[in-house]
């Protein structure tokens, strides 16, 4: 079973900076793409961030210039670095994994993290 395992959440105030980490494990037989998604309260889940195998990255427009999607090939680990932070950042973050288990190699899966919660308030 592959899982992921989000870590770095917590209670900052406005302006100040956070790194959110996403450990995968499992059999995992390749990667296609890591992302970064949240949901406020009362709101759809929303995409923020991407990136590929090739290290191609994208942004939501509401966190462009602030938020930094990185991947850590050797541990298998997935970081947001996020800066400036402001209250409408205050979300649950969740880890997104499409990849190829070992198991069925034929086919891309779906895998989420428990999602991290991150708060910014004065």
């Amino acid at each position: 079973q592959v899982q992921l395992v989000e870590s770095g959440g917590g209670l900052v105030q406005p302006g100040g900076s956070l790194r959110l980490s996403c450990a995968a494990s499992g059999s995992i037989f390749s990667i296609n793409t890591m992302a970064w998604y949240r949901q406020a309260p009362g709101k759809e889940r929303d995409l923020v961030a991407t990136i590929t195998t090739g290290n191609s990255t994208y942004y939501t427009d509401s966190v462009w210039g602030r938020f930094t999607i990185s991947r850590d090939n050797a541990k298998n680990t997935l970081f947001l670095q996020m800066n400036s932070l402001k209250p409408e950042d205050t979300a649950v973050y969740y880890c997104y994994l499409e990849c190829r288990p070992i198991a069925t190699p034929n086919r891309y899966l779906d895998i989420w993290g428990q999602g991290t919660l991150v708060t910014v308030s004065s």
